[in-house]
């Protein structure tokens, strides 16, 4: 089979931070994920597999990374990761993000995006925008 002839299913994000809690918290309060896959490391979370519709995002500890990611966990702590995540209604996402750290103000680009970026807690920034606005 060639790679052309491949069919990839999905992609999807993993982020890792020294501590998942407050980025889980961060997608499901304000955004409407669930929690789909939990694994716990004492009283911590090591990992985490949140949903919503069709869209998917996992979270890894730094702790775990070093259990399980031998020669590249490294490269984990490098951070932090970028997001770009289309919207439906820009302006209901700016109401969820009340208190959160914007990192780029709210902008209509030449190609016709409205956007806002945020850093959400785990320090990973997240660009959110809402596809065919009219510049303005």
């Amino acid at each position: 089979m060639s790679a052309a002839n491949l069919k990839v299913q999905k992609i999807t994000a993993l982020l890792f931070a020294e501590e998942i809690e407050p980025s889980v918290n961060f997608w499901v309060e304000r955004l409407g994920f669930t929690q789909a896959i939990e694994v716990p490391d004492g009283n911590k979370l090591a990992f985490a597999a949140l949903q919503k519709d069709t869209v998917e995002l996992m979270y890894q500890s730094f702790k775990s990374a070093d259990d399980d990611l031998g020669s590249t966990v490294q490269s984990v702590r490098r951070g932090p990761t970028f997001l770009y995540v289309d919207v439906e209604n820009l302006d209901e996402l700016i109401s969820a993000m009340d208190g959160v750290e914007v990192t780029m103000p709210v902008r209509t680009t030449f190609y016709g995006s409205k956007e806002i970026g945020v850093k959400e807690p785990a320090g990973h920034l997240v660009i959110f925008a809402q596809q065919g606005v009219a510049k303005g």
